[in-house]
């Protein structure tokens, strides 16, 4: 566990000096042997990340002056999240972390630290509560935005984005239903239910191989809002369909499996483009690959207009911060503006591409006004009489999908070239 604890915490230093969670967590992974410690690793880091603003809250108030010694404080910052969210047996997190702190005044301050958090944690509770970004472990002004756009459900936003996020299936289509494939998972020992069209959530998140007809392309791994983006955009069989932003190729899949199209999915980065290409090949489907930027089409468009475009642009992943827990602590008020702003350039070269009397399905993960209704306001009012928005069903009517239990938080707006 001492390993573990001090993985973690040099994983939360870097996170927290810029670095992406997803370049950080796989280097210390690789240093574990097992299956269960990776996994282990992986929840540390995640839950405290989530958890990050109240266990600051916890150890300032546990100690008579901020601590300079940023090492010992990020393995404080574990040892308490372990105490606080975890089964493991609190002697053994107080060792383990007592003993990794080294010697002399470290190894007596991480044991008198961690003995006080037990001790006072009806106290440090109340603390925590009250201050905004302890309660919510969000940074203040992500709070106070989602106050300000949300005002009716800004609390139940923060409470879904603490959660652990569910683990969710797409029934290919192709391969299944739903009702099927429930019998296959009871009959494997999981427990599942419906929670979409074609999506499945386990009570219990478990390796991807080990799931029935996984390997064989029966099912992917899909959040349940993501699911929306296919079922939105609709492609008939033999349409000319472009998936812009594609990797790591979710939606390209279910787009896909829905119908026969000839479909272009794009991505600038090759590496994440060769993802596209792994789970296409799982799910024996076909599509043209191509790297390329999105806001640059005249680098890779053949010239032929698309009937169908899924743009599903760069954002400040907003909504799914429960999958991505750096990316609270990472963003800035000023990043969102950024965003906005590649967003616009990209719909308005995209836009170009589609064919008359065609459909464009923007999309992004956020739940941030200026990327979502904003940025389609402000697109309408330049394309007027070229433009107009269809309607969207339930749940989608009233703006974005807020994060909830079972699923992350997107927005979908659907534009058709009058």
């Amino acid at each position: 566990m001492r390993n573990l604890q001090k993985l973690a915490a040099g994983a939360l230093e870097d996170v927290l000096a810029g670095a992406a969670l997803h370049q950080v967590l796989p280097r210390r992974l690789q240093q574990l042997q097992t299956p269960g410690e990776r996994g282990a690793l992986q929840d540390i880091v995640y839950g405290s990340l989530r958890q990050l603003g109240r266990l600051d809250a916890w150890l300032a108030a546990l100690l008579e002056r901020p601590l300079t010694d940023h090492e010992l404080g990020w393995l404080l910052r574990v040892a308490i999240y372990q105490l606080a969210y975890t089964r493991a047996p609190a002697h053994a997190v107080v060792h383990n972390a007592v003993s990794a702190a080294g010697e002399g005044w470290r190894r007596g301050l991480a044991n008198a630290v961690l003995r006080n958090f037990q001790r006072r944690r009806a106290e440090l509770e109340k603390i925590a509560d009250a201050l905004p970004s302890a309660r919510w472990s969000h940074p203040d002004w992500w709070i106070a935005k989602l106050q300000g756009e949300h005002p009716a459900h800004w609390q139940a936003i923060l409470e879904a984005s603490l959660l652990h996020p569910p683990f969710t299936l797409r029934i290919n289509c192709r391969r299944g239903d739903v009702a099927g494939y429930l019998q296959r998972l009871d009959e494997a020992g999981m427990t599942a239910h419906q929670t979409g069209p074609v999506a499945v959530t386990l009570d219990r998140a478990v390796p991807v191989h080990s799931l029935p007809g996984f390997d064989a392309g029966d099912v992917s791994v899909q959040d349940a809002g993501a699911q929306w983006a296919a079922f939105l955009l609709d492609a008939q069989p033999g349409e000319r369909v472009l998936d812009a932003c594609a990797a790591p190729g979710g939606k390209t899949g279910h787009i896909l499996e829905r119908a026969d199209v000839e479909l272009i999915a794009i991505d600038v980065d090759a590496a994440r483009l060769a993802r596209v290409q792994e789970n296409l090949d799982r799910l024996q489907l076909k599509a043209t690959l191509v790297e390329g930027d999105a806001a640059q089409p005249d680098g890779w468009w053949d010239g032929r207009p698309f009937d169908r475009i899924l743009a599903d642009v760069p954002c400040s992943a907003s909504g799914v911060v429960r999958r991505n827990p750096d990316i609270k602590w990472l963003r800035r008020p000023e990043d969102i503006a950024q965003f906005a702003a590649q967003q616009a350039v990209m719909l308005e070269a995209l836009w170009r591409l589609l064919a008359p009397g065609g459909t464009l399905l923007y999309a992004t993960c956020s739940i941030f006004h200026e990327e979502n209704d904003g940025q389609v306001q402000a697109f309408l009012a330049r394309h007027t009489g070229e433009a107009e928005r269809s309607p969207l069903p339930e749940p989608l009517s009233d703006g974005p999908l807020l994060p909830a239990a079972e699923h992350d938080g997107f927005y979908y707006a659907l534009l058709r070239k009058t």
